[in-house]
């Protein structure tokens, strides 16, 4: 059985304070990225999902002052230590959180638990070879976009579970594969895109929120 107290054993962590929209919450990460990097190759199957990302933030708070629907079923692919399902779950909306890496996974459990998180399932998928059941009717993501060789697992993804009329929302860097994605998915859907700016004591992080349905 998993449990908070398991998993402080296995892994080495700190927390991050975050407030969204008057909520506070309270995220594990990770205190270092050397026991989730390759050695000999750091390049491959690179931890991304450690960090909290500027993106996530401005999806989760995008997300928070979306009226709730409660027969709407959101997935999240890409959902790293579980940030932006739980704060969605947490202004009411229904989440299935998705992520392959296992250590990811254990993460988004763990902050799930600490957060007192309801509304939300949190469980394995493969782009690559995806088995989930069902379909929903608002796919979201951020930080998701960044290999090419992700583009049409991505996509077939999209097609897969996207309920007929759904949205597809996610929150990007602006940077040379998130725009190569967003103008090949400008072929099959309908976008419309705001930057958005997250702000810190010592940065300004431009971030592209992306709201995507099928063409007709």
């Amino acid at each position: 059985m998993f449990t908070l107290e398991s998993f402080q054993k296995q892994y080495e962590t700190e927390t991050k304070d975050l407030t969204i929209r008057g909520r506070s919450f309270e995220f594990f990460v990770a205190r270092s990225l050397e026991s989730f990097v390759d050695s000999q190759d750091i390049f491959n199957d690179f931890p991304l999902w450690i960090k909290i990302w500027e993106a996530s933030i401005i999806l989760a708070d995008y997300l928070a002052g979306l009226r709730v629907e409660p027969e709407k079923r959101f997935l999240e692919i890409g959902c790293g230590v579980g940030l932006v399902g739980i704060v969605a779950s947490a202004f009411g909306h229904h989440v299935t959180a998705t992520e392959y890496n296992p250590d990811a996974l254990n993460f988004a459990h763990a902050n799930a638990l600490l957060n007192k998180a309801s509304n939300i399932v949190i469980t394995e998928m493969n782009w690559n070879k995806p088995q989930l059941q069902g379909s929903f009717d608002t796919i979201i993501g951020s930080e998701i976009i960044y290999k090419k060789s992700d583009f049409q697992p991505i996509l077939n993804l999209f097609r897969t579970y996207l309920k007929d009329g759904g949205e597809i929302i996610l929150a990007e860097g602006i940077r040379k594969t998130s725009m190569e994605f967003m103008r090949q998915m400008g072929d099959s859907f309908d976008i419309k895109a705001q930057k958005k700016v997250f702000r810190s004591k010592d940065k300004e992080i431009m971030v592209m929120l992306c709201r995507m349905r099928l063409k007709i």
